[in-house]
């Protein structure tokens, strides 16, 4: 049993809902802040990973700017107080509304991803007499070793301009009068947590760099993206990200120029582990060989199983009888609708709650309301 996790409290509240562990969250983004700060490097929280405006608000009191990839979030991001001066825009499909906001709101940089993207915010910003800041999203095609749906800086994916267009795109920035140049931006998938895949990103920012050089472009931003992974398997014992040997490669591995900065886009390190979807059991069913806990959480709550056969640890912390193995299963009229197969639980019974961890990211955010099920509601440790 878990003392983090205030059980006679949650008893009392309608599952499924989300619970937050702010001093947690309060821990990662000291470390994270603290790391980063020792070199300087300007942190984006990549605000996809998880929109609770009480979450964004502990973030933005850390400092952090925000990574955006919708309009929608850049309305999110400004409504909670964020400085559109810290706020970049990227995504492959932006919308003209979407790209208007932004240069409404003055944002800090539009992170470009094909030459069509740039004609269309040249055209717009020439309509409202404004020019744009842009970084252009390069490929560096480096394997992040990731699950191949978050995997994004391969050649073959839709992300980026691929290193051998380069030419092409430097070329139609000399007509585009209404875009300035600020840098280039780089993100090569997420959930990493072998270290020599962003070493081997290093050294391609850095030849990349070089090329630019070569053609006397300054660029002023350098944005490595981000990526960093959290430790799923053992969340306790690896609650907060290590911030110190993420943020030295990129120190050891990209040499900045005068008046050049390391920007980094981080989401799911930030805020991963600080959530949990708390659910109870409606049903211990008996099958032929498999013994099922039926939960009253499903796949609208949390589709990271369901979407990326992610693996979530799951605890029952109302028992602590001997371990038996169920398949923890949800409500939802989907087979795929499976949290856990053969997850170890003390001896499991109706009414039991069971906490699925490391659910801060992608989680919420992602909730649906398929088979017209209500989105999850959130329980904040600091407001229990």
């Amino acid at each position: 049993m878990q003392s983090r996790f205030p059980l006679p409290k949650f008893r009392e509240i309608k599952t499924p809902f989300y619970y937050y562990d702010m001093e947690l969250l309060d821990r990662t983004l000291e470390s994270l802040s603290r790391e980063a700060g020792k070199y300087g490097f300007v942190v984006h929280y990549a605000v996809k990973a998880n929109a609770n405006p009480v979450i964004l608000e502990k973030i933005r009191n850390y400092g952090l700017g925000i990574d955006c990839v919708s309009g929608y979030e850049i309305r999110r991001a400004i409504d909670c107080g964020f400085k559109p001066s810290g706020i970049v825009f990227a995504g492959v499909g932006k919308s003209d509304w979407e790209i208007e906001l932004g240069l409404d709101n003055d944002i800090a940089c539009f992170n470009v991803e094909s030459i069509p993207e740039l004609e269309i915010i040249n055209q717009i910003a020439a309509s409202k007499g404004k020019t744009a800041r842009v970084a252009l999203r390069v490929n560096p095609n480096v394997n992040a070793r990731t699950h191949h749906y978050i995997t994004t800086g391969l050649k073959e994916n839709k992300f980026g301009i691929n290193q051998w267009d380069l030419e092409k795109v430097v070329t139609s920035l000399e007509t585009l009068t209404n875009i300035k140049l600020e840098g280039i931006h780089f993100h090569i998938g997420s959930q990493i947590t072998d270290m020599q895949s962003f070493r081997n990103l290093c050294n391609r920012v850095s030849e990349i760099m070089d090329w630019f050089t070569q053609r006397r472009y300054n660029l002023r931003i350098i944005n490595v993206g981000g990526g960093l992974g959290i430790d799923y398997q053992y969340p306790d014992a690896n609650p907060v990200p290590d911030f110190e040997s993420y943020f030295k490669v990129f120190r050891d591995g990209i040499k900045l120029g005068e008046g050049q900065e390391l920007h980094f886009e981080l989401g799911r390190a930030v805020v991963g582990q600080c959530g949990s979807l708390v659910t109870r059991v409606l049903y211990v069913k008996e099958g032929v060989k498999t013994r099922f806990a039926i939960v009253d959480a499903g796949m609208t709550d949390l589709i990271r199983p369901a979407l990326y056969q992610a693996y979530h640890k799951i605890e029952n912390i109302s028992s602590s009888a001997a371990e038996e193995k169920y398949d923890v299963v949800g409500p939802i009229c989907e087979s795929s609708d499976s949290f856990g197969k053969a997850v170890s639980l003390p001896e499991t019974s109706r009414g039991d709650v069971l906490v699925i961890r490391s659910a801060g990211a992608y989680g919420e955010v992602m909730a649906s309301q398929y088979n017209l099920r209500p989105l999850p509601h959130c329980v904040f440790s600091d407001r229990v």
